[in-house]
């Protein structure tokens, strides 16, 4: 790309440097799921792999994948080629891809299925990944920071308990209404291999990890505290005693007016923005506590034209004054043309 980024000669990446909180005149930027189907140089490693979990386990497609939209578009951070639910399966869950439909695993509705799974766990599954991370780090140049990532608790749960995703993540609601031990164990489970696998991570070669509840927006504030906030808050803790430097980003998605409760209370240094969040709102009693991330809409991005510079003017005026990585308010769009990333890059950098 010929296009200026926000990476600069100070010897830190600029994305790394607004997670630290500092302003920059140029935001770093980078899109979650940038590696993906809308590439294909992406489609084509996918048709090598034979499916999206051999993929996963690959090292050598997983971090071509990886690096292949740091080689096009020139982002400032590249995320590591994985999947959150590589968690569960590392605890023995039966985990496949249906094609068209999303992630299938074997629900966990009972103590028995828990503990069948747990025996099954075993060391050294998430091994492969974890060369992923080594390979990616070895082939970045040192103005590219290297995120890495694992779901959180609640949002991984909704998963092992109905076996897919659901629109109201009604079966694990339930199940912790009935059962609230057997949740909690579950969610047990969950936070002690994230804290092991984001400390590998780390250790391999990443230089912030993301935190993401993607159904964040399901829970009322009770629960939200209990299943949202304080898991993630012992993630960060257990990432934290091990690696105190690392950046932690949190992405509560849908949670809107109590992110500054999960601020405070999870400890996160950072945190990611969906777009439907009020940006006032977002930028007075978030932004003011600590960098955030975001939040363009991704079908703005798919549709392009003049709509397109019009918005990732806004989210810059809205959050350019402070420390800021410029985003997406979730992942890009699989049939997001090209040449509208291209155009978001030149609005950004421009």
């Amino acid at each position: 790309m010929d296009q200026p980024s926000a990476k600069t000669t100070s010897g830190t990446p600029a994305f790394l440097r607004a997670l630290s909180g500092e302003k920059l005149a140029v935001p770093p930027v980078w899109l979650m799921r940038q590696a993906g189907r809308y590439l294909p140089e992406y489609r084509e490693v996918r048709a090598k792999a034979g499916s999206f979990l051999a993929l996963c386990y690959n090292p050598d497609l997983a971090a071509e994948v990886t690096l292949q939209p740091i080689r096009r578009f020139g982002f400032d951070a590249a995320i590591l080629f994985s999947d959150i639910l590589v968690v569960p399966q590392a605890l023995g869950q039966k985990l496949w891809f249906a094609e068209g439909e999303g992630p299938r695993l074997e629900p966990v509705a009972d103590a028995a299925r828990l503990a069948e799974i747990d025996r099954e766990a075993g060391a050294g599954k998430l091994d492969p990944i974890l060369e992923t991370v080594r390979r990616v780090r070895a082939s970045l140049g040192s103005e590219t920071a290297f995120i890495g990532f694992c779901g959180a608790p609640w949002t991984v749960a909704t998963y092992m308990v109905a076996g897919r995703g659901t629109p109201d993540q009604g079966p694990a609601r339930t199940l912790f209404a009935q059962d609230p031990a057997l949740f909690q164990a579950i969610i047990e489970r969950i936070i002690a291999t994230s804290i092991a696998y984001l400390n590998a991570q780390i250790a391999a070669g990443v230089d912030a990890v993301q935190i993401f509840d993607s159904w964040a927006g399901a829970l009322g504030p009770e629960d939200f505290r209990r299943w949202c906030i304080e898991p993630t808050r012992r993630i960060v803790e257990g990432v934290r005693a091990v690696h105190p430097q690392t950046r932690i980003i949190g992405f509560p998605r849908g949670a809107g007016e109590l992110i500054p409760e999960y601020v405070r209370g999870t400890g996160v240094d950072a945190v990611s923005l969906e777009s439907e969040i009020d940006r006032d709102f977002a930028r007075e009693a978030i932004q003011s506590l600590v960098p955030v991330q975001g939040n363009l809409d991704p079908l703005v991005l798919r549709a392009g034209s003049e709509a397109l510079e019009s918005e990732v003017a806004a989210v810059k005026a809205a959050f350019g004054s402070g420390p800021f990585v410029f985003n997406l308010g979730h992942g890009i769009l699989p049939d997001t043309p090209i040449a509208h990333v291209e155009r978001l890059l030149k609005a950004v950098r421009g």
